[in-house]
């Protein structure tokens, strides 16, 4: 059965393009493996690209291709996704070219790859750390760059991550209740859930979960006073109310406020009582 033309001159090209490049490889004349490198780069062909300048960047090491060599190797592990890697290129490139023609791109480039690597706010958040202090270091040295409103987005991104998993650790302070099997050092999970919410608010006031956080300050307050001791019952109620009125004034449209409320109108009956 005749194969398509179409098909035939597809694997011609393949096997044309690849016996090229691994002639390029092997090839000792660096000058023509550093046009083709950048015409890979140009081409998309990334892994190619990297390869070829991977294996070159100590012979180049000098040269006035040094440079861009390796600005472009770093690129080309940022275009597939390598962002690790890539990291380790910009950082590199800009610690040796710290007045290089592509030192600020390395910098954005380099904090826009541990953004990359950000994970998921249940999971160890160093790498979100690492990539917010990258991130403003590079605000610190550009101040005035182009790319300033991107950065400080991504950082208000990562910001947010840090407060999600902040929120989600006050919120099973929160569900524990009453469990006294986890405070082996005296205290209360209501106690708890409210010093971590606080501490996150602290931390980052200008978060996007302001309203969620202060809203589960005020049910824990609410419910450390519903679960305390005479003594101190009156005095939790009266924190409650404090806390309501601080959450009604910043939030007066939220949608808890009819949950707000109740509380509010119970604790207040309890203080006049």
């Amino acid at each position: 059965m005749k194969k398509p033309l179409f098909f035939l001159l597809t694997t011609a090209w393949l096997l044309t393009a690849c016996n090229s490049y691994n002639a390029v490889f092997k090839t000792q004349d660096y000058d023509y493996k550093y046009e083709t490198a950048k015409q890979c780069y140009a081409a998309g062909r990334y892994t190619q690209c990297y390869q070829l300048l991977d294996e070159m960047l100590l012979m180049l090491k000098g040269t006035d291709k040094a440079e861009e060599s390796l600005f472009m190797s770093a690129m080309a592990h940022y275009q597939l996704h390598d962002y690790e890697l890539a990291t380790t290129y910009f950082d590199r490139y800009y610690k040796t070219y710290p007045k290089g023609i592509y030192t600020e791109l390395a910098r954005f480039y380099s904090g826009k790859a541990s953004f990359r690597q950000s994970p998921d706010p249940r999971l160890d958040q160093t790498p979100t750390y690492t990539a917010v202090k990258s991130l403003q270091d590079f605000l610190e040295f550009y101040p005035y760059s182009s790319k300033r409103e991107e950065v400080n987005d991504m950082i208000y991104q990562l910001q947010n991550r840090l407060v999600q998993k902040e929120y989600d650790a006050a919120k099973l302070y929160y569900n524990l209740g009453t469990y006294t099997g986890n405070c082996t050092n005296g205290g209360s999970n209501y106690e708890a859930c409210i010093v971590t919410a606080e501490n996150a608010l602290k931390s980052y006031p200008y978060t996007s979960m302001r309203e969620e956080l202060y809203m589960l300050i005020l049910r824990a307050r609410y419910q450390l006073a519903q679960n305390s001791v005479i003594e101190k019952a009156e005095e939790r109620y009266q924190q409650a109310i404090d806390e309501y009125y601080g959450f009604k004034n910043e939030f007066p449209d939220s949608r808890y406020m009819a949950e707000a409320d109740r509380i509010f109108r119970h604790s207040d009956q309890k203080v006049r009582n």
